[in-house]
């Protein structure tokens, strides 16, 4: 099977070396920066550059894009695509890519299915892509109404050869709801935790906890705007309700009330206990 693959960053790039490791597919490639082609070329994570005229010739197109990057690609290509291609995004919120690509495709005729590989480090770019970045995690597709279930399955099954070890399938609105929780707020607090002046001090005092803590900060902040924005009223939700909770504590803390700071903790460990 011959796999395109538009944008060679963190993502991109580590798909293209799964497939290349993992399977006995070609992959063709795209990147704007010409430097990233050649590097992928020559590492051997891609066999070649993909062209627009070669899109028609690709069962399937992962598109590893910033989201309005991607639906900008993917729609103005939409006549490039043929009729059983499957057109996949990897992008970190759906909502807003999903439906102008599932309007393209109908338009079009060709097969497009929303994914969002679950993993990635604090590090972006193709230098730091790797064949075992998806080991052991996550896959979201959102399938819109009326694919073809043979469609899924397809891509479902490529996700497990590259290393995936759950595949979730969603809708749009469902995973934004969710990520807001589980990736954006956790972006937010990490890069406003590691603003305490305290924090430049930190050597000799901190261990595990202070490192978990502000492990993502290390981020792109580019693309953490697009994405946060994108998905801003899910997010402002998560924020508010965070700062709701904190509130509690601080209360406790300024009324010297012990009792109710041991329930909140409580309550804490207990929740920790039920979601694992």
């Amino acid at each position: 099977m011959q796999i395109g693959i538009v944008g060679l960053g963190l993502i991109g790039g580590s798909l293209a070396k799964a497939v290349k490791v993992r399977t006995s597919h070609t992959v063709l490639g795209f990147d704007r920066d010409d430097a990233v082609l050649q590097d992928a070329l020559q590492s051997g994570a891609i066999d070649g550059i993909l062209a627009p005229e070669q899109l028609k010739g690709c069962r399937l197109v992962l598109v590893a894009l910033y989201p309005q990057a991607a639906v900008d690609y993917i729609c103005a290509h939409r006549f490039d695509f043929g009729s059983g291609t499957i057109v996949v995004d990897c992008c970190g919120v759906k909502e807003v890519v999903c439906t102008p690509c599932e309007a393209a495709a109908k338009e079009a005729g060709f097969i497009f299915l929303g994914g969002h590989p679950m993993a990635g480090i604090e590090r972006s770019g193709f230098t730091f892509s790797k064949e075992d970045l998806f080991e052991g995690a996550s896959m979201v597709l959102t399938p819109p109404p009326g694919i073809d279930p043979e469609a899924v399955e397809a891509v479902s099954g490529l996700c497990r050869q590259l290393g995936f070890g759950r595949i979730r399938l969603s809708t749009p609105k469902e995973h934004d709801r969710m990520i807001a929780l589980t990736s954006q707020l956790a972006h937010v607090l990490s890069s406003a935790y590691v603003k305490s002046p305290a924090a430049l001090s930190h050597a000799g005092f901190s261990a595990g906890s202070f490192k978990d803590m502000t492990r993502v900060a290390r981020l792109n902040e580019d693309m953490w705007t697009e994405l946060f924005f994108d998905n801003k009223s899910a997010l402002l939700e998560e924020i508010e309700g965070l700062i709701d909770r904190l509130g509690e504590y601080a209360e406790a803390l300024r009324q010297d009330d012990r009792e109710t700071m041991r329930s909140l903790l409580k309550e804490g460990r207990e929740r920790k206990e039920i979601v694992g």
